[in-house]
């Protein structure tokens, strides 16, 4: 994460730090208003795919208290037999999970990505 944050940093051109600068912006006001807006915008994409990708990963998510789907589904099948019943709950656990946080990062992409900045 902290890799999409340094390069949506580095996205930012060295021209928009010294505009801000010499239209008499303090440090302060360049990284708020200049520097920022655009980093953020530029990282948002690799952002919101990292955090799909730890939600997939339950396993990694499971050491934040989340039951690990995919042991339940297991155990499930171990015990009933009933492989299909058990693997559709597991997708419709994944769905439940994974589309709002998609339909909502990409929400947020678009708007960040369009919007303009200083209004």
């Amino acid at each position: 994460m902290t890799e999409a944050f340094r390069s949506g940093f580095e996205s930012v051109g060295r021209i928009q730090l010294e505009s801000g600068l010499s239209i008499g912006l303090s440090r302060a006001q360049l990284i708020r208003h200049v520097i920022l807006p655009q980093a953020f915008s530029t990282s948002i994409p690799s952002l919101s795919a990292n955090a799909i990708f730890l939600l997939k990963e339950t396993s990694i998510v499971g050491a934040i208290s989340l039951m690990d789907l995919m042991n339940v589904a297991k155990d499930l099948i171990g015990m009933e037999y009933k492989s299909t019943e058990a693997l559709l709950l597991l997708v419709l656990a994944y769905l439940i999970l994974l589309l709002p946080l998609s339909m909502g990062l990409t929400w947020l992409e678009r708007r960040i990505r369009f919007a303009e900045f200083g209004r």
